[in-house]
C-alpha cells in the first residue's frame, strides 16, 4: 500500500464527454489525491483538447501504449459503452488499477467476463457508479432508515427531459438507449432501496422523441419479496417533469423535485394516534373525517456529498484501506436487471 497523502496517477482511455467534460474536470480539482498523468483517445482533435487542459501528461492515440506507461496507477476506462470490458480486461491484464465506467458492459455476458477476470486480480477493478454518492439518494435513505414515514410502501425514482437525440446514444449497437444511459444510476438506486436481488421485475420500453432504434423511454417496476414495490421512469420524451424522488410510507411522504430539496409530510412521531376504527359500512359518505397531526417541513439536502465524491471514496480505499462504497456483486446485480430489462420489445 502507498503513502496515505500520495495522490494515485490515472490515465484516462476515451476523453469525450466522460473522460474529458467529467472525469478530467473531476480529477484536476484533487490535486492532492490524484494526478492524470496520460490520456488516450482516438480522435486528434480530442487528444489536441485535453493537452490543452492537462499540459503535463502524455497523449496517446492507442490504449495499448496507456497501459505500458510505466507513471499510470490507474486506469479510467470512459470511451463507448461496447468497448469497456475489451479495455478494462486489457488494462487488468497489464497490472493496472482500473475504474470502469458505468454501463460496465452491455451484456450480461460481457459482465460475466469482466467481473472473471476481476476476480483473477483482485483488488484492482472498480466501478464508477457515482451517483451512488448524490446527495438526495443518500438523504432520502436516512429519512426512510429513521422511520418517519412509517412502513414504505412505494418508491418512484424519475428522470425527465425531453430531446430529439441523433448522436449515438440513438443507436443499440452502440450501447445506446436510456437503459444503459440513466439506468445503471437509477437500478443501483433502487437496489439499495430494495436491499438486494428483486425477485419481481417488469420492463417497458419506448421510443418518443429521438431517432434511431434505442428506446428513450424506459418504465421499471421492481420489487423484492413484500418490501415496496420502486416504480423507475426514464425519459427524453417528457415535455414536463415529475419528481425526481416519491416516496410513500405508512405515516407520510417525501417528495424531491429539483434533488436540491426534500418536501416531507408525516403523522407527528411524537402524538400517538387513536386506535383505528372499524368500518361504519355506510353507502351514501367518505367516512367520518378525521384530523390527523400532520407535519410538514423542507429540508436542504446535505452539502458534503456530490457524485465526483466516488474519487474521495476510491482515494481512500486504496491509500488507507477502507471499504471502497460499490461491490462488485452491486456492479454486477445491476447489469443483470439491465440485461433482463433490455429484453423487453421497443414499441
Amino acid at each position: 500500500m502507498k503513502k496515505a497523502d500520495s495522490p494515485i496517477r490515472v490515465g484516462i482511455v476515451g476523453l469525450g464527454r466522460a473522460g474529458f467534460g467529467m472525469q478530467t474536470q473531476e480529477l484536476l480539482a484533487r490535486p492532492d489525491t490524484y494526478e492524470i498523468v496520460a490520456g488516450c483517445d482516438l480522435s486528434p482533435r480530442q487528444r489536441r483538447r485535453f493537452k490543452g487542459k492537462v499540459p503535463g501528461a502524455a497523449v496517446y492515440a492507442r490504449a495499448e501504449d496507456l497501459f505500458a506507461d510505466p507513471r499510470v496507477e490507474l486506469v479510467s476506462v470512459a470511451t463507448r459503452t461496447p468497448t469497456h470490458v475489451e479495455l478494462a480486461v486489457a488494462a487488468l491484464r497489464a497490472g493496472k488499477l482500473v475504474m470502469d465506467e458505468k454501463p460496465i458492459a452491455t451484456t450480461l455476458a460481457g459482465a460475466r467476463r469482466l467481473v472473471a477476470e476481476g476476480k483473477k486480480h483482485p483488488g484492482k477493478l472498480f466501478f464508477r457508479h457515482n451517483r451512488r454518492f448524490e446527495a438526495a439518494f443518500n438523504d432520502v435513505r436516512d429519512v426512510i432508515a429513521s422511520g418517519l414515514l412509517g412502513e414504505i410502501e412505494e418508491i418512484r425514482l424519475c428522470r425527465h427531459n425531453y430531446a430529439r437525440r441523433d448522436d449515438w446514444q440513438t443507436i443499440r449497437a452502440e450501447g445506446g438507449g436510456q437503459l444503459l444511459n440513466w439506468g445503471p444510476h437509477l437500478v443501483d438506486h433502487a437496489l439499495q432501496f430494495l436491499g438486494g436481488r428483486p425477485d419481481f421485475l417488469h420492463a417497458e420500453l419506448r421510443r418518443i422523441a429521438a431517432v434511431g432504434d434505442a428506446e428513450d423511454h424506459v418504465h421499471l417496476l421492481l420489487r423484492r419479496g413484500a418490501g415496496p414495490l420502486v416504480e423507475i421512469e426514464i425519459s427524453g420524451g417528457a415535455a414536463m417533469a415529475a419528481p425526481v424522488y416519491f416516496v410513500i410510507g405508512s405515516r407520510g411522504t417525501l417528495v424531491s423535485d429539483d434533488e436540491k430539496t426534500l418536501r416531507l409530510r408525516y403523522l407527528d412521531p411524537k402524538r400517538k394516534l387513536p386506535a383505528r376504527r372499524a368500518t361504519t359500512g355506510l353507502m351514501d359518505t367518505f367516512g367520518r373525517r378525521e384530523e390527523l397531526p400532520w407535519v410538514e417541513e423542507t429540508r436542504e439536502v446535505r452539502k458534503d456529498l456530490r457524485p465526483d465524491c466516488i474519487w474521495d471514496d476510491l482515494h481512500e480505499h486504496l491509500r488507507r484501506g477502507r471499504p471502497f462504497r460499490v461491490k462488485t456483486e452491486e456492479a454486477f446485480e445491476v447489469m443483470r436487471v439491465l440485461a433482463l430489462a433490455s429484453k423487453a420489445p421497443v414499441l
